[in-house]
């Protein structure tokens, strides 16, 4: 978007940079990168950078009414609440779609995509920044992905805040499932590179009492904090687990979290009906979807799936009557996204940015870093991707 930082880096661009990127993004963590990284970053303009802060804003501050926590009231589904419930999310996402302004042609603007209660990749973006740095020098070193007047090291200072929660290293976790085979182990090797949190299976955490312990290095190490990676719709489908475990997430135990599980409800696409902004898209449940709109207008999503899963962008009145419970899934109208990407091999890329929230305990919500995810198909996702260039993972920068 910043047309003379773009147009150099392009002309500085080689495939010997980005061999150089992935080699970096592959092989100097324990675990590979699991996703396509895109060949480059995303330059924001100043006027752009302020638009989409403030679109993250109107959001984030419609989470935190009275008339939103009883909108989230009845979004964790029966049986799936977990005990010892904070406060308020200790991490929060908000996705934009990147679309041209249709009163401003030439002009780009935000437009809410999805927003989640749940952890990001939030050491992956650093570290592949440092990457793209070190593959690219046409990247200036003062352009920086950080908000809130936040450099590296304050940014490091409050995810350590946030995740460890005052805590030894030791005692805290970073639950999953398998975290070796998950998509996103890549961060759960970074995390573990910056703060020593190691990413724990779930089978392995063992319960005693009200104790939660599980092994590190030959001993058996006690559970003060979980930093919660762990999705509920793959646990609900991985009925082989049911044997496995001696800690339920639903055991009253005593434990802190860094995320607590019903955030992962609470703010997620049950939230798109409730949120009336001037970025936001019309939103509805399927069983409350008003006989005056057109269907075609409006992509179909169940409430809660992750990854794009089960997301059906050719909803008819027929799938409708089919759904077991209409009341669990939402339909959004839909978005253009914009073609603004110039490459060097073709057509021009698309993308979403992801404002990357912390919300420390006791203090208030921070907006501090972004993600963004490149795109030349149908959807962003890796099938709508493949055998595509400039597409995949990647982060915006701000200027100085």
């Amino acid at each position: 978007m910043h047309p003379e930082l773009r147009a150099r880096f392009n002309a500085a661009f080689t495939p010997e940079g980005y061999a150089s990127l992935r080699r970096c993004a592959n092989h100097t963590q324990k675990w590979p990168t699991d996703f396509r990284v895109s060949e480059t970053p995303i330059f924001m303009t100043r006027e752009f950078a302020e638009e989409v802060t403030r679109a993250g804003w109107d959001i984030v501050n419609q989470l935190r009414t009275p008339a939103f926590a009883e909108h989230a009231r009845t979004a964790i589904p029966p049986g799936l609440e977990v005990p010892g419930e904070t406060p308020h999310p200790l991490f929060m996402q908000v996705d934009f779609g990147i679309c041209e302004d249709p009163e401003h042609p030439g002009r780009f603007t935000p437009r809410l995509i999805e927003l989640q209660g749940f952890p990001s990749l939030y050491t992956f973006q650093p570290f592949l920044l440092r990457c793209m740095r070190d593959a690219f020098p046409a990247i200036p070193a003062d352009w920086r992905p950080f908000f809130s007047g936040l450099n590296e090291d304050a940014y490091n200072d409050l995810l350590r805040r946030v995740i460890l929660g005052g805590h030894a290293p030791e005692n805290v976790i970073l639950l999953e499932i398998d975290p070796e085979k998950q998509k996103t182990r890549i961060d759960f090797a970074c995390t573990e590179t910056l703060l020593g949190v190691r990413p724990v299976n779930i089978t392995e955490v063992v319960r005693r009492g009200r104790e939660l312990f599980y092994p590190r290095d030959g001993r058996e190490v006690p559970v003060r904090r979980i930093y919660n990676r762990l999705i509920f719709d793959e646990f609900l489908r991985r009925p082989d687990l049911d044997g496995k475990l001696s800690y339920r997430l639903q055991d009253e135990v005593d434990v802190e979290w860094a995320g607590h599980p019903n955030w992962y409800f609470r703010i997620s696409k049950h939230s798109l009906p409730f949120l009336k902004t001037a970025h936001a898209s019309p939103a509805f449940f399927a069983d409350e979807f008003p006989p005056d709109e057109v269907l075609e207008d409006y992509v179909l999503k169940p409430l809660y799936s992750f990854a794009g899963l089960g997301v059906d962008v050719e909803p008819t009145r027929e799938k409708l009557r089919a759904l077991n419970d209409p009341h669990a899934w939402i339909l959004q109208k839909k978005v253009t996204y914009a073609e603004f990407v110039p490459t060097t091999d073709g057509p021009r890329s698309k993308a979403e940015i992801r404002l990357m929230f912390l919300w420390p305990p006791g203090g208030e919500p921070v907006l501090a870093n972004n993600l963004v995810r490149m795109s030349q198909g149908k959807m962003m996702g890796v099938d709508f991707n493949k055998e595509k260039t400039w597409v995949g993972s990647s982060i915006a920068l701000l200027p100085p």
